[in-house]
């Protein structure tokens, strides 16, 4: 029996069960990255090794799932997301599990950071694929809910992770973990594979092989230059981002304060997080602002809030720093996917998805690692915290190249655009067309077309 062809994403209907297996899925993978801040202390400590080497282990996991991603993207557009997101969680679980018989470093890079690593590639991309196919008009805010998971889980999981290495240490914790992370088979067996009008592809295009491993893996993207310059721009934002999750709990320590008073910055921090990516879907789906434009003033807002980190010198300082910086990072995340669709159309979504966590892999592999080597240098996390704030702050600058982020309006109709590019769009365009093949297409009061290189 032929399956079910859909003219466009339901926007509902299985879609909100997608949310939610995308939901358990952001609360098991990054939540656990999000919270590993307490275990990097017990592994400076037990091992006796720089902080530098230690961020080593979060980061050559955040590096994995983001460069297999294409694998990830490759194997779902082939097998399906179901199959797929179920092997995922068999290897991150196993990683865990087999950390906690590390009796060196080198052992947590190959446990956590490659098994695990490997594993949340598996699970993360086809996850948030299925969520942005499911949904058009609701996107932003479908991405934003299935992210919250990450706030809950952070705000529940740093805490829970502080208690667990007190009464087990961290090896018995490390296996407490590895049970949690099991039940991302349940996220996989709520996915159900749905088939858009854009799927379908042109005649003969099935017999071309070569054509059609190059799309699975998303590389004609490679020459889809506002793609890429958002690539960029989204690399050079990873290389800061998660520089807090991983030594802002030290760094509060450094400054006198106890563990549990260190680990509830970071929950209260995922508190306002959830609030910030509610937020930032409300406003997305409202229309009101360019998707570009709201991650432009959300990256800002956390650049600026991590260059600030410093000077909170006293506990309530740093709570606002932290809460500030919560907002920011939790509102930029589900803005980052939902522009992904827009600038490549929603039959490249997986590969482009890929192709991005692949790409932005350099950023979530440096960054950690070079935050450690300044503080091993200075003695402090100030200069840290800086240099993060500043990755952040220039990937804005290059969000502000994207096409269209000057235009009067926010979007223009889609016969408009197709008048002012002499073209048919493919499918239903996904309002794209104002940032496909290099040109700027923007609509302004006065209705007439402007165009221009990019």
């Amino acid at each position: 029996m032929a399956p079910q062809v859909y003219p466009e994403p339901p926007d509902g209907g299985w879609g909100w069960m997608i949310v939610l297996a995308a939901f358990m899925q952001t609360s098991l993978v990054y939540g656990v990255i999000r919270s590993f801040g307490v275990f990097f202390v017990e592994f400076v400590q037990h091992f006796e090794e720089l902080s530098g080497r230690v961020s080593w282990i979060t980061s050559i996991g955040i590096a994995v799932q983001q460069f297999a991603s294409p694998v990830a993207s490759a194997l779902s557009s082939r097998y399906g997301a179901r199959p797929v997101v179920m092997l995922g969680a068999f290897l991150s679980s196993l990683g865990m599990f087999l950390a906690a018989f590390a009796t060196r470093l080198m052992h947590l890079y190959l446990s956590i950071g490659l098994l695990s690593g490997m594993g949340w590639a598996l699970v993360f991309t086809p996850c948030i694929g299925s969520v942005g196919r499911y949904f058009k008009k609701k996107r932003t805010m479908a991405t934003g809910l299935a992210f919250t998971g990450v706030g809950i889980s952070s705000f529940a999981f740093s805490p829970l992770f502080q208690y667990l290495v007190d009464a087990y240490a961290w090896r018995g914790a490390l296996i407490i973990v590895s049970g949690i992370t099991l039940n991302l088979v349940v996220c996989g067996a709520l996915l159900r594979p749905l088939t858009l009008k854009e799927d379908l592809g042109q005649p003969g295009e099935e017999n071309d092989g070569c054509r059609q491993c190059s799309t699975l893996f998303g590389l004609p993207l490679l020459s889809h230059w506002p793609f890429m310059r958002y690539v960029t721009a989204i690399t050079l934002i990873n290389t800061g981002y998660f520089i807090p999750y991983v030594h802002l709990v030290a760094h509060a320590r450094v400054q006198g304060f106890n563990e549990y008073e260190a680990a509830f910055l970071m929950s209260a921090a995922a508190i306002i997080d959830i609030c910030g990516r509610l937020i930032s879907g409300w406003l997305a789906d409202r229309g009101t602002f360019q998707l570009q434009h709201l991650l432009t003033f959300w990256t800002a807002l956390t650049g600026f809030s991590l260059i600030v980190i410093p000077l909170g010198q006293n506990y309530y300082t740093l709570m606002a720093i932290s809460l500030i910086y919560g907002l920011g990072a939790g509102a930029m995340t589900p803005v980052v996917f939902s522009l992904v669709p827009q600038i490549v159309g929603i039959r490249q979504l997986l590969g482009g998805l890929g192709l991005l966590q692949m790409i932005e892999s350099i950023g979530g592999l440096l960054g950690a690692p070079l935050s450690g080597w300044l503080r091993d240098l200075t003695g402090n996390y100030y200069s840290s915290f800086g240099t993060a704030g500043g990755f952040l702050l220039a990937g804005c600058l290059v969000l502000m190249t994207l096409p269209n982020f000057f235009s009067c309006l926010r979007k223009a109709s889609t016969k408009q655009l197709e008048a002012s590019m002499g073209m048919k769009p493919e499918g239903d365009a996904e309002e794209t067309l104002s940032m496909q093949n290099g040109h700027v297409h923007a609509i302004c009061s006065d209705k007439r077309p402007a165009e221009g290189p990019v």
